[in-house]
């Protein structure tokens, strides 16, 4: 065992056991004393820009950075082997049924999430390692009860998403801290399948979630550079995707391609996030109020000039833009309600590639379909970054426009009062992603009824009915909802449906939001794992 590092879970032993070798963790203990200082001060930078945002100074694009964004002859790196065309691409957790399906179903690339459609169960966490190695080796097929699940013989390429950098990693400390979550999922994939991925003529790729500012992106780069250097491997080797889902995100695009030139594969539209973050960032700002989230699409304006920046940053810069997730899901028992929900999910995906995107997300692999005849029928080529979208002029006031059709409606509330119990509860009991009246709901969404619900509270907004939106209100609905929660969502235990009833009225009472949810909530799971409460950086 490396000296200074703990381990305090016995949770998926075999698992433990297979993963963490003194090679890998003499690795991870490497990045932990090499990296952390700089994570640290850079989530001190965010607490410090909100305190600027709520006293009233506005988000606008880097002046320090003018240069960057001025030059015209900086590109990022080529498409990697693999990722050269990446018209579809599906999404999911890692569990082991997930991965087969995932990297079977006929999309182009698959993204392995241990973030948002994840709940981090230590177990989670390192079965879903364990499970990516097999893909990679293709020893990952089993049966069960009967049932063959075996690998293809030509998948989806692999892509794999860490957790963001807010996180911590309780169940392992290193010199009497946590480590960062980021780089305990980024560190054992690497260090375990780098080699096997580049003689198979592939390579480490990943997304990266819920970056704030270039100097985040920087310290990711880094690392790379870092962990290429420590098993031998060329510079550029690793391939990473930046997903823009946060406002201030949004004001440094071309920052954020520029610091990991050498490793980029592009960005992504991550919607959901993105409008999670356009209301917490702004939340002293009673005109960032938004109505119903049904009614906060692609085409309102804050979010369409997010979408036509992004293209026209990727495209400039000769890398991938890549369109979001359409939340919609197959319905099995309602042929009319289906050709609704699926006809949404081709409009968006039209919307996508007609915009100039190069490739969107699917979360089930019966609409890869649907997305790929829209995307074959509008890109022939494997890309479109010739569509450089020159046309294209956004301003900081595009970006934060808060023009959005639509009502706060009673339905609305009630919707987002059982999303986010239901889905609170889920994330609890182990599982981050969960269907809820026909939509694929995972901590993104889960987290805009949460901010919206406090949003609403906050600056006493009214209903359609002319009704003002109060503590009282909202516990009432709670109340109301609550004994149908385990209908809509089976599986659900009673005590975790109290911690999630209880957080909800809690956090609905607070003067600012909770940053995240899943933050909030780590220490549940930490203490199902057996880490004691001295390890928790929050409180419960």
């Amino acid at each position: 065992m490396v000296k200074g590092l703990k381990i305090h879970s016995q949770a998926a032993q075999k698992a433990q056991s297979e993963l963490f070798t003194e090679d890998a963790l003499k690795f991870l203990a490497a990045l932990h004393r090499t990296f952390e200082p700089t994570r640290q001060s850079l989530l001190v930078a965010r607490e410090e820009a909100q305190r600027r945002y709520d006293s009233g100074v506005t988000l606008d694009f880097a002046s320090e950075t003018a240069h960057v964004r001025a030059e015209p002859s900086w590109h990022c790196a080529p498409p990697a082997p693999g990722l050269e065309d990446r018209r579809v691409e599906i999404t999911g957790p890692t569990d082991r049924k997930m991965v087969i399906n995932a990297l079977n179903s006929g999309a182009k690339t698959f993204m392995a999430d241990f973030e948002d459609s994840s709940s981090p169960t230590f177990s989670n966490m390192v079965t879903g390692q364990i499970n990516l190695r097999d893909a990679i080796r293709r020893q990952i097929d089993f049966e069960v009860n009967g049932k063959k699940y075996k690998l293809s013989e030509k998948p989806a390429t692999l892509i794999v998403r860490p957790r963001g950098w807010h996180l911590d990693e309780t169940r392992v400390t290193i010199d009497n801290a946590p480590i960062s979550a980021s780089i305990f999922d980024f560190a054992l994939y690497f260090y375990h399948n780098v080699h096997e991925l580049v003689k198979r003529g592939l390579g480490p790729y990943f997304y990266l979630p819920k970056m704030e500012h270039y100097l985040e992106a920087r310290l990711w780069n880094d690392i790379f550079n870092f962990s290429q250097s420590y098993v031998g491997m060329s510079h550029g080797t690793i391939r990473a995707t930046v997903l823009i889902e946060t406002l201030p995100a949004a004001f440094q695009m071309e920052e954020i391609l520029f610091e990991l030139r050498t490793h980029s594969s592009g960005l992504n539209c991550g919607r959901w996030d993105y409008i999670f973050s356009f209301i917490k960032k702004r939340r002293a700002d009673r005109r960032a109020v938004l109505p119903d989230r049904k009614d906060v699409t692609m085409t309102v304006g804050f979010m369409d000039s997010y979408v036509r920046l992004l293209i026209q940053t990727c495209h400039r810069r000769k890398v991938a833009a890549m369109g979001g997730m359409s939340a919609q899901i197959p319905i099995k028992d309602d042929a009319k309600a289906n050709e609704i929900a699926m006809d949404k999910v081709r409009a968006d995906k039209l919307r996508e590639v007609t915009a100039g995107h190069d490739g969107t997300w699917i979360a089930h692999p019966l609409i890869n379909q649907i997305a790929r005849t829209v995307f074959d029928e509008h890109m022939l080529g494997p890309n479109q970054y010739h569509v450089l979208r020159e046309e294209v002029k956004v301003s900081a006031a595009d970006l934060l426009n808060t023009k959005v059709p639509g009502q706060i409606t009673d339905q609305g509330v009630r919707d987002n009062v059982s999303t986010s119990l239901a889905y609170t509860a889920a994330w609890i009991g182990g599982n981050g992603c969960i269907p809820l009246n026909y939509l694929m709901e995972d901590a993104a969404t889960a987290e805009i009824t949460r901010i919206q619900l406090w949003q609403w509270v906050k600056y006493q907004s009214r209903l359609d009915s002319g009704q003002t939106i109060t503590v009282e209100y909202i516990d009432r609905l709670i109340k109301e909802l609550t004994p149908g929660i385990k209908k809509i969502a089976p599986g659900i235990k009673d005590e975790h449906l109290k911690i999630a009833v209880d957080y909800l009225k809690g956090q609905i009472r607070k003067t600012w939001p909770s940053e995240f949810l899943t933050s909030d909530l780590m220490p549940y799971l930490a203490l199902a794992d057996g880490v004691e409460g001295q390890w928790q950086r929050a409180s419960l």
